[in-house]
């Protein structure tokens, strides 16, 4: 197996503050600079060629390099680049997508609020859970709870929610209107509703798969149970579909579509436009958005560029690719392939366990979570682009492009790569 050259850096000084970085271990050595992509390909600058296993991160699902979504981009902007969506105005091909995403949400009837990206979302949704029950005769109904291991997002409200506490640490009390329950054990959100009372209780938000903690699959039952517990106290159930939507979860859109949630809101972005181009979309079921179309009410909210046109037109592209190319039966293909060639890893005495076997998602788990840091490094070496998550995992989430032929080389090469 051919490894790529080991890259050189043209300088280490930049302009550029990289997100959830060490700035000084980056300037010590140089960025990491990918030039181009094609399906589950990424290269360098210096040429040298990786297999992409994280899907940039979590969302280029139709794979890199698709003219036909950049085509459609520039004759959108050619034509119209983006208008407000505020008040009753709206560019045609973003009016032409909520429709279209209306016709695949999983609650049926859902209207559609976009966004630019994951982490307007998730805020999104926790100001219009707050606003639904003060409009519907329920003003102390604020406390929001998420998970531990969860992440949604860095603006305030996911924040505050964060279930992995470094990325709260030092900012002060963002929103005190924020708890946090065991991940996997859904009598622990009935515990906290019992002891602060349903009446003081929004929302509850949960991504059907754990992503950036960890990739943590379900326990069994444990959506259904924790979505039942929210039904029968009159807690709004927030769906975090920001990683799992548009086609991550094999054979449906969304993993409210798979396992039948529901969700009162559901959040989304990367895979609606496969990351060509920031966009990010809340579906709002009919019943919590019926209050603010029957008239006579504003919900003082938006983004300039939420709906944004050219955006717009990249997610239809998106689409199109998706259901012509049946990549849902693709990412259900990769959820078994995964499985089957990323398990064994767990052999290993350098891996402690390896978690998939749902969605195309997996997460090889380091015994040593010092080690991964470094290991990111390693697999590169290797020609892999990886990622870690969580507390010393190697999140694994390729475009659904993938083949089982590459899944099988990358699992070889992680293989190597751990030595």
């Amino acid at each position: 197996m051919s490894t790529p050259a080991e890259p050189t850096y043209e300088s280490t000084h930049s302009a550029l503050w990289h997100g959830f970085a060490d700035m000084g271990a980056v300037t010590s050595k140089g960025p990491f600079v990918v030039s181009r992509g094609e399906g589950a390909y990424i290269w360098d600058r210096e040429g040298n060629k990786y297999l992409d296993a994280t899907a940039g991160l979590w969302f280029t699902n139709v794979g890199h390099g698709r003219r036909e979504i950049a085509d459609a981009v520039a004759a959108q902007l050619g034509s119209l680049a983006h208008y407000s969506n505020f008040g009753d105005f709206v560019p045609e091909t973003t009016l032409a997508l909520a429709e279209r995403l209306g016709e695949i949400a999983p609650v049926a009837g859902s209207k559609v609020f976009f966004t630019s990206g994951g982490s307007d979302s998730i805020d999104t949704a926790a100001k219009l859970a707050r606003r639904y029950w003060h409009e519907t005769g329920k003003p102390g109904k604020k406390l929001i709870v998420g998970r531990q291991k969860a992440y949604h997002g860095m603006h305030v409200a996911g924040t505050a929610l964060a279930g992995i506490p470094v990325n709260r640490e030092n900012y002060g009390e963002l929103m005190p209107d924020a708890r946090t329950v065991a991940w996997d054990d859904a009598k622990a959100l009935l515990a906290l509703i019992e002891e602060v009372g349903a009446d003081q209780i929004a929302a509850f938000f949960c991504e059907p798969i754990i992503g950036a903690g960890g990739v943590y699959l379900p326990p069994q039952g444990y959506l259904q149970e924790v979505r039942q517990i929210c039904r029968d106290h009159d807690v709004l159930f927030v769906a975090d579909e920001v990683v799992t939507g548009f086609g991550r979860i094999g054979g449906s859109w969304f993993a409210s579509t798979r396992f039948d949630l529901q969700p009162d809101l559901m959040t989304t972005a990367k895979g609606l436009t496969s990351g060509y181009v920031p966009m990010g979309a809340v579906f709002v079921a009919p019943h919590i958005a019926e209050p603010f179309f029957s008239g006579g009410v504003w919900w003082r909210h938006g983004y300039t560029y939420g709906g944004h046109a050219g955006a717009a037109a990249a997610a239809m592209a998106t689409l199109d690719i998706m259901e012509r190319e049946n990549l849902l039966q693709e990412s259900a293909r990769l959820e078994t392939s995964l499985h089957t060639h990323l398990a064994p890893l767990a052999d290993h005495p350098r891996v402690q366990e390896v978690r998939s076997g749902l969605g195309a998602v997996a997460a090889v788990q380091l015994a040593d979570p010092a080690e991964a840091l470094p290991f990111v490094g390693t697999l590169r070496e290797h020609g892999v682009s990886g990622r870690a998550a969580g507390q010393g995992a190697m999140q694994i989430s390729p475009s659904s492009v993938m083949t089982d032929a590459e899944v099988e080389e990358l699992a070889g090469r992680i293989l190597s790569a751990l030595g």
